[in-house]
């Protein structure tokens, strides 16, 4: 096969990116974005390695009975939503199999993947959003997201998968910048100045927003905050973030709150929580409450115990877990949070809780410190985990064994990550509970999972 070759095959499978999965006559697989298992395709070659192909989709010659119409016309060209054209039960299942095809890689096989579950909401269930800002043949700025595998913007402020209220803002927000001559920040130059607009919203429809500058302050700063809070008496909060670094990380260190309150707050699993800009804070709201639901049931906290909530956020799990413990011990990195989470403990009367700051992805003997600082041994203890999508340490695990912590409870975004630290968990003589999978992100690839890990 040579890239532009025309081919027609049967897709047979579905894959974590969105990509159907076929084979050519002589078996080399082929990865086409935007088919579906059962698709009868022609399709174009567009990449040719010695192991793969890559095609794109010409024309579906006959359909998959997984396949149903995208209500998104940026779909593809965006890349986010992977799974928009599929059926979403079929999408579920694709979400199960990926998990126990983790598992599978990661040489435990024996390890049962439970029904994945989900609140059945397929749109406009993100509370968080970031659009970058590009600018028009026109001169006009508009917001929107990268096509995949691309910093080209693509202008989609009404993105399916958030409120309506945020392609409002964004639009409303652009116009007053057009009017005040702000200009579109350029990656490639490293002019201008409107990087991205961030947004946050709560379940009582009050928002955050956050506009990205490289540079010190936007022309009319008062004036601009003060008009588009009197346009959208929702934005409870406005910020002015500084990102004048040549870089890919959206957010800049220095934050600068122009109108309003310096967070957001919102009730999860019963509780009240602040969110400053920095801080962590899950994007499905219902969808949280049910994955945090699933994590306390696998506990099985029966009073006395100490749970040691390690990369806590603003202190979500470990809070809505409280009432069925003795105290809470809280670790995260980013100061901004474990502010938020003490005011957190504060807001909802909770006394007997503790949260440090400390880097977990170093290797210095976490627990070590959290008993130094708050006392007592582990072994009547519950660990939480909720790291990044990179995992936790192999350093971490073994310090947890060494503890003889008897149970972990362990929640990951990424499948990937999460059975490789559950093979490194049983090297150390932990016995694998029962994966839940856990759909919080509805029509992408990602799903989360949390499982329960008992000391043998």
């Amino acid at each position: 096969m040579t890239k532009n070759d025309l081919i027609q095959l049967t897709v047979t499978d579905l894959n974590n990116l969105g990509s159907g999965v076929g084979h050519t006559g002589d078996g080399m697989t082929v990865f086409i974005p935007g088919a579906v298992t059962g698709d009868i395709v022609s399709a174009r070659v567009i990449k040719v390695t010695k192991t793969y192909l890559v095609a794109k989709l010409e024309s579906v010659l006959a359909p998959s009975p997984y396949r149903k119409g995208s209500d998104c016309g940026a779909a593809l060209s965006c890349g986010g939503c992977v799974y928009r054209h599929v059926d979403y039960e079929y999408e579920k299942e694709c979400k199960q199999n990926y998990v126990a095809s983790a598992f599978r890689k990661a040489g435990l096989p024996e390890v049962r993947i439970g029904k994945i579950q989900s609140t059945g909401a397929l749109a406009g269930y993100r509370n968080k959003a970031q659009y970058p800002v590009g600018v028009d043949r026109n001169g006009n700025l508009f917001a929107g997201f990268f096509a995949a595998n691309t910093h080209r913007v693509i202008p989609i402020s009404d993105c399916r998968l958030t409120p309506p209220i945020f392609g409002e803002i964004c639009r409303a927000v652009l116009a007053l910048c057009d009017t005040y001559s702000v200009t579109a920040y350029d990656e490639q130059s490293g002019k201008g100045l409107l990087r991205h607009l961030y947004l946050r919203c709560n379940g009582a429809g009050e928002v955050m927003l956050c506009m990205v500058i490289n540079g010190k302050q936007l022309p009319h700063e008062q004036e601009l905050a003060g008009e588009i809070c009197k346009r959208f008496p929702q934005i409870v909060s406005l910020f002015c973030n500084v990102n004048c670094e040549n870089t890919n990380v959206i957010l800049g260190e220095e934050y600068r709150l122009l109108v309003g309150k310096p967070y957001l707050e919102d009730t999860l699993c019963g509780k009240r929580f602040r969110i400053s800009p920095q801080s962590f804070y899950q994007v499905n709201h219902d969808a949280c409450e049910l994955l945090y639901g699933i994590a306390k049931e696998k506990a099985d906290l029966r009073g006395g115990e100490r749970l040691v909530d390690l990369y806590c956020g603003i202190g979500t799990i470990g809070l809505s877990m409280i009432d069925r413990a003795n105290s809470l011990v809280g670790v995260e990195v980013v100061p901004e949070a474990v502010e938020c989470a003490r005011e957190n403990a504060k807001l909802n009367g909770v006394a007997n809780a503790a949260f440090l700051c400390a880097d977990l992805s170093e290797n210095e003997p976490m627990l070590a410190r959290v008993a130094k600082e708050t006392g007592g041994d582990f072994s009547d203890s519950l660990v939480i985990l909720d790291p990044p999508r990179k995992g936790t340490t192999r350093a971490l695990i073994e310090e947890i064994a060494q503890n003889s912590v008897p149970k972990v409870v362990y929640i990951s975004c990424n499948p990937d990550t999460l059975a490789r630290d559950c093979a490194i968990f049983k090297e150390n003589g932990y016995q694998i509970g029962e994966v839940t999978p856990v759909d919080l992100f509805p029509r992408t690839g990602h799903v989360e999972s949390v499982c329960l890990l008992t000391r043998k």
